[in-house]
């Protein structure tokens, strides 16, 4: 895989140039894409900053951000060959901070359920997941160093577990969404795809302005570890169990003493609303498809949408209230128990056969409702050689401390695996 930190320290040094690395990304493309089908359009002449801490980046970007050099599209044939006037906000950002955005990633139509054309570069006859399929796809196959794509319910975390590739979901408005397409105005949060957590940390620091969000130089010391499996839910696999309590020995082996937490019944109900928002906000993000475009939405998100109309506003604002009282408790949850981060499953097992499902998203729900950031790492494979993750959570706006634990573990588990 391209790391970003490893192009820009090449850079820096000297031994490589801005352009030079771009013409990197597009040879893996070349080479790598008619296999993987992880992009949707490539920008064939990109002009290439020399300066800039992210000269000589090339970037992915979830097709349903806008973009003013290339077609925004949707995943859907209702925006087919659509032209933008603008960048969205965080792809501006990018290009002030000397990135290329070089290609368009795959999404599922509107960023729903509707598989993609893309496939695992980790198993080729596997899912990717969804909706951000093409940016973990692409980060995976060595074809770029970061990729943006976006999260409603789990669709940064699970991809990248699938893919084998770090995902981070951070705080919710922590990264503009002003220019991507609205699914859910609630849950919809930006986030990044890449190679390694330092590479994940200093982009986001980079993209926020904010420095204090990159890893220190200086080790922080070992974080409290809280474990959650989420008992309200169906269970996990046993390859993803197994993943997860090898990480435990890991991190206990290194001089952490995690503790098992049990989540109090709010969140098992706050939990089970989480659909009830994002169909609610869905029906009136995409009322204008809806209504004129019916027979051309996919096969899944139109049947939704039709469920979705008879989501009442009592419904709606009875669920946003919930879901406001366990965001409140959640940092009580953190204090009672003693913890800093929560480690937790970041898919129900390895990605599954087949192309007719993105996999299921009820490890991420939550945490996406309740706007925390999220880190999901791989921590090894299957027998088979499909990748696993375990994800890293923080509070709100503790982005800082959820990817030094991320690198803890990243750090800990590449040990194990030597």
């Amino acid at each position: 895989m391209l790391s970003l930190l490893s192009l820009r320290t090449q850079i820096d040094a000297g031994t490589l140039t801005p352009y030079e690395a771009i013409a990197l990304s597009q040879a893996a493309i070349a080479e790598r894409e008619p296999e993987v089908r992880a992009l949707v359009c490539c920008n064939p002449d990109p002009v290439v900053p020399e300066h800039g801490p992210l000269a000589g980046i090339a970037v992915g970007v979830k097709d349903i951000l806008d973009t003013a050099d290339l077609p925004t599209q949707m995943g859907s044939p209702i925006y087919a060959d659509w032209r933008p006037r603008a960048d969205a906000a965080a792809v501006a950002r990018l290009k002030r901070l000397g990135a290329v955005p070089l290609a368009k990633t795959t999404t599922t139509a509107f960023a729903f359920l509707d598989p993609t054309g893309t496939r695992n570069p980790r198993g080729l006859g596997h899912t990717p997941g969804g909706s951000s399929a093409g940016s973990a796809a692409a980060i995976a196959a060595g074809m770029l160093p970061l990729a943006l794509g976006t999260q409603t319910g789990g669709s940064v975390i699970r991809p990248a577990a699938y893919c084998g590739v770090v995902g981070l979901k951070p705080s919710f408005g922590l990264l503009p969404t002003v220019g991507m397409k609205c699914f859910s105005w609630t849950l919809d949060t930006l986030g990044l795809f890449t190679a390694g957590v330092a590479d994940a940390a200093h982009a986001l620091a980079l993209m926020t302005g904010r420095p204090g969000l990159d890893l220190p130089a200086t080790d922080p010391g070992m974080p409290r570890i809280g474990f959650v499996l989420q008992d309200f839910c169906a269970p996990a696999e046993p390859e993803a169990l197994a993943a997860l309590e090898r990480v435990r020995d890991a991190v206990e082996a290194a001089g952490a003493r995690p503790r098992d937490v049990a989540l109090p019944a709010l969140f098992a109900e706050a939990f089970g609303l989480h659909g009830t928002i994002q169909d609610f906000e869905a029906a009136q993000a995409l009322d204008w498809e809806y209504t004129t475009h019916r027979a051309n939405l996919g096969p899944l998100l139109g049947a939704h949408l039709d469920a979705a109309q008879a989501v009442t506003p009592a419904a709606y604002d009875a669920s946003l209230t919930v879901a406001d009282r366990a965001r409140r408790q959640l940092p009580d949850l953190f204090l009672e128990h003693d913890f800093d981060v929560i480690l937790t499953l970041s898919a129900p097992g390895p990605a599954p056969e087949g192309y007719a499902s993105t996999g299921d998203s009820r490890f991420n729900r939550l945490w996406t409702l309740m706007g925390v950031p999220c880190v999901t790492v791989p921590v090894g494979s299957t027998a088979s050689g499909l990748p696993l993750g375990v994800q890293v959570i923080a509070r709100l706006g503790d982005d800082a401390r959820a990817v030094m634990a991320a690198r803890l573990v990243e750090t800990l588990m590449r040990e194990a695996y030597r």
